[in-house]
């Protein structure tokens, strides 16, 4: 439909410089400004301008922009100031104190509508004409899914929408109907078992690490081996850090026996008016990616998920929604005492599994209970994500899963599937498979249909039950 950004994968592995945003803008002068409180110690992907004096952002003197999207929100000076906000994190809905369901829910909606207006150039009067389709990860829950169908169709305006999953749509977007399938994303990994075109919801975990935490370990790595710079690197609280340690990590970051050095250009950004930079030779490059099989190794982030208390929908489900595991972030040793006021209430919650990734795609193909299938799925293992193309990945879990069955099991071979596409695109790809499959099917959600039958919840949204069970049918059950 228009123009797309280029893949950083394509760059050069040197060029992990970046540039800082600027934030003058010198089209147009902006009539309104939005006021919105910051909170640096909230991890709350817009910017949105916040003048600290009280005064009029944009005024005659300074001239900024209201909000900034995507890779270039990541890279603001600090200096500037902003509010960045990440309305998706780990899997879910950012929502906490500081971060309201309202808002979450105006920030998605705003950068939808930036995406489809800037990048794909569909103006809101044509998009009446469109058809959208949602491919999301098996971590949201019900009323999460409900809200994002409401964002598409009352509010971006499309006429009809579908739901499907992603690691269904990951299936298919490689050419295959059954599989197991390993989303390994940038906060979350996923790992959920595909047959003849249906995901089984029962073989469904969802791990609370990806490449991200990778990113961070290999910062934490360098730093105990005293070979990264004297610069003040700080990936939580500077993102234009976390890009450029994922740039080094996508670069020479490796699974491979013995160890494994590289020399690089590490940037500082401390200045905003210079960028620093210094050579250097970083070692035990192969340690960070290990961290997916043993997930002790990343470093414990700074800021978890808060309580998930607002998630009580007791609309009726197609499978049994998992306990919550509270030992992952809880505040007995893990120094996560920041939650321990927050008001906690029964939840029914998608459970996070904090094990080695080797260990999950055993687990998730022996639940299955078919020894047939288990074959099938055990040669047919697809790796999907950002961080499935870490080279010496696929070879190692071959190795490693298949002396993980048990003895008693009688397989007696474990395959990595090759990809026909580049790993991040092949959900979208089987997305519009799925589309097509869906066009002459009584599978589409209309705007009309959604708006007028729906029933108001909490936030004041509607929804209606028998549409969203029927999108959430489409997930588990496209044949």
């Amino acid at each position: 439909m228009g123009c797309v950004d280029a893949l950083s994968s394509q760059q050069s592995k040197d060029d992990s410089k970046f540039t800082w945003t600027d934030v003058t803008d010198r089209s147009i002068k902006s009539s309104t400004s939005s006021e919105r409180p910051v909170d640096k110690d909230a991890d709350v992907d817009t910017l949105q301008r916040s003048s600290p004096d009280g005064t009029d952002p944009d005024s005659e003197e300074n001239m900024y922009k209201e909000m900034i999207f995507g890779e270039d929100a990541l890279k603001i000076p600090p200096s500037e100031s902003y509010c960045l906000s990440h309305p998706i994190r780990r899997g879910h809905f950012n929502i906490s104190q500081d971060y309201s369901l309202n808002q979450v829910l105006e920030d998605l909606r705003t950068i939808w509508n930036w995406i489809l207006t800037e990048k794909l150039h569909i103006n809101p009067r044509d998009r009446h004409l469109y058809s959208a389709i949602l491919v999301l990860g098996e971590t949201f829950d019900n009323r999460e899914i409900k809200e994002m169908l409401s964002i598409v169709l009352c509010d971006l305006g499309f006429t009809t929408a579908v739901v499907h999953q992603e690691a269904l749509a990951a299936a298919f977007g490689n050419g295959l109907s059954t599989a197991c399938v390993v989303n390994i994303g940038a906060q979350v990994t996923q790992v959920v078992c595909v047959e003849d075109g249906v995901a089984l919801p029962h073989t469904a975990l969802a791990l609370p690490y990806g490449g991200d935490d990778i990113s961070r370990c290999l910062l934490w790595v360098q730093r105990c081996h005293r070979t990264w710079p004297n610069f003040q690197t700080d990936p939580v609280n500077k993102p234009i850090d976390m890009l450029m340690l994922n740039k080094i990590k996508e670069s020479y970051s490796q699974i491979k026996s013995g160890s494994f050095d590289a020399v690089t250009l590490v940037h500082s950004y401390e200045h905003e008016k210079s960028v620093g930079h210094q050579k250097t030779k970083l070692s035990a490059l192969n340690v960070p990616p290990m961290g997916l099989l043993y997930p002790r190794v990343l470093v414990p982030e700074e800021y978890p998920p808060p309580p998930r208390s607002w998630f009580q929908d007791y609309d009726d489900m197609l499978e049994d929604p998992w306990q919550t595991n509270d030992s992952l972030y809880s505040s007995g040793n893990g120094g996560f005492g920041m939650w321990d006021s927050y008001p906690m209430f029964p939840t029914r919650l998608k459970k996070f599994d904090n094990i080695g990734l080797v260990e999950a795609i055993v687990s998730s193909i022996l639940s299955t209970g078919r020894i047939d299938l288990q074959r099938k799925l055990f040669c047919s293992i697809q790796l999907v994500g950002g961080t499935a193309s870490t080279a010496g990945l696929a070879p190692v879990l071959e190795q490693r899963v298949l002396n993980t069955i048990p003895s008693n099991q009688p397989i007696e071979k474990a395959e990595v599937l090759q990809l026909r596409s580049y790993p991040l695109f092949v959900p979208w790809k089987g997305g519009v498979i799925l589309g097509v499959l869906d066009i002459g099917r009584d599978a589409w959600i209309h705007r009309e249909d959604w708006a007028k039958n729906g029933v108001h919840i909490g936030s004041g949204r509607k929804y209606k039950d028998s549409y969203f069970l029927q999108a959430q049918a489409m997930c588990y059950y496209n044949t």
